[in-house]
């Protein structure tokens, strides 16, 4: 069979759809496959590049072995047999963020690089309020709304990723300013063999990156070969470190703010702020601005969200916690809350060990599990309560809940087995906690 398309595509979607549109700017025209039937995109693929063949349902190899370049989306393994037998070959794969570091090697703009188990949102859009503030002209995006492609539309300065392992495994040539892994904990261990090769992925932005910032409370972050390196952590900071000292912000020995005045809640989420805080600082941004954005900035939605009070009860939408660190973290955030804290969580843990959660789960006075994976949370503290559903698992947090409870939804798993995604989880939470009764 002669192929006649030189660029492949493989997975459509967002990011699929950034490269279709970047390879047709350049005047290459793509095959494109995906593994679904009815991929999301695909009508918007045939209405705006009705030349571009996409073919559905499977990836066929007959054209795979004979492209020049294949572009994989970062949902798509490279060990998948078919993406494997196109690399023996010497076929080149490679992902967005590898063609975005292409394109951008010869201009002037840097880049921020942002990857980590957790948080990573968080403090991609807490550095792009800051630059924004500053007056610099910053596009954000990646692996958080617009994908790294788009972003070559606007004229930036500065750019902003937020980038995952798996986008990691096929960029090689991405040069940043500054890169920082913010935390390592279990996650997608249904595509890698183990922590250390989770570790190995993140750390590859590390590589090329001009400056490197670790958390001085996460060993796993440390580069693995000394570098131009600099970190940030809760205790107090040494020299020209991020840290926090008498409750309050510090840049080595220069205070910044202190930290009742911050609106995210959470030491962990002072962890994303002293991160945000310390890559900033490296292209410029003065701490008054930085202090500024820290005050008003709120977080995100379902990332320790405070969707209710009830009753005198709190209610935080965490659905953004799909590991086990993540839900750690938040615990570890809520450790100093006076009342008690009622934990709903479950859903699919992606193949983690739930173990390390059982720590933490001290801290909690009344465990509500649901989901596939429900069963094992609940093995991991006497007096567990299993539930079905979302509204059975409100219900029952609000009769064990008094007034200075916090009902918190973070469930250490992914959503797939009961939702679309961690947000229509989240969704789903704070319309039932709006639906109780009380004031």
């Amino acid at each position: 069979m002669q192929n006649q398309y030189s660029h492949i595509v493989l997975g459509l979607g967002a990011t699929g759809l950034s490269v279709v549109r970047y390879l047709c700017g350049k005047g290459i025209t793509p095959l494109v496959m995906d593994s679904r039937r009815q991929p999301p995109g695909a009508e918007t693929l045939a209405t705006s590049f009705p030349d571009v063949k996409l073919i559905s349902g499977g990836f066929d190899c007959r054209y795979l072995v004979q492209a020049t370049q294949i572009i994989i989306s970062p949902g798509i393994a490279t060990y998948t047999p078919e993406v494997r037998a196109a690399v023996d070959m010497g076929i080149e794969v490679i992902g967005d963020v590898e063609l975005f570091a292409r394109e951008i090697a010869d201009r002037k703009p840097c880049v921020i690089g942002i990857t980590g188990s957790n948080g990573k949102s968080t403090v991609t859009t807490l550095v792009g309020e800051m630059a924004r503030e500053a007056g610099i002209a910053v596009a954000v995006g990646g692996n958080i709304g617009v994908p790294a492609l788009d972003l070559l539309h606007e004229n930036a300065d500065l750019f902003v990723l937020e980038l995952s392992s798996f986008q990691l495994e096929t960029t090689h040539s991405l040069k940043c300013v500054v890169a920082t892994c913010l935390n390592i904990s279990e996650d997608h261990m249904d595509r890698y063999s183990d922590i250390a090769a989770y570790r190995e992925a993140k750390l590859r932005l590390y590589k090329q990156s001009r400056a490197v910032l670790f958390n001085r409370d996460d060993k796993l972050t440390v580069p693995p070969e000394p570098m131009n390196q600099n970190s940030f952590g809760l205790a107090a900071p040494e020299t020209d470190e991020w840290g926090i000292s008498d409750s309050k912000i510090y840049h080595g020995s220069s205070e910044i703010m202190p930290i009742t005045e911050v609106s995210l809640i959470g030491s962990h989420n002072h962890a994303n702020l002293l991160a945000a805080m310390a890559l900033v600082d490296v292209v410029g941004v003065d701490k008054q601005v930085m202090a500024k954005v820290a005050r008003s900035f709120t977080g995100l939605s379902h990332r320790c969200e405070v969707v209710g009070i009830k009753n005198g009860v709190t209610y935080v939408n965490d659905s953004k916690a799909t590991n086990v660190g993540a839900t750690v973290a938040a615990l570890d955030g809520l450790s100093d809350h006076l009342g008690d804290i009622i934990l709903i969580a479950g859903g699919d843990g992606k193949g983690a060990d739930f173990k390390p959660l059982g720590v933490a789960l001290a801290k909690v006075t009344h465990l509500i599990t649901l989901g596939r994976d429900g069963k094992k949370i609940a093995a991991l503290k006497d007096g567990a309560v299993r539930v079905e559903t979302m509204a059975a698992a409100v219900t029952k947090a609000a009769e064990l809940a008094t007034s200075g409870d916090i009902v918190l939804l973070s469930p250490a798993c992914a959503s797939l087995d009961m939702y679309s995604n961690f947000m229509a989880r989240g969704d789903d939470f704070r319309n039932l906690v709006e639906q109780l009764n009380g004031e």
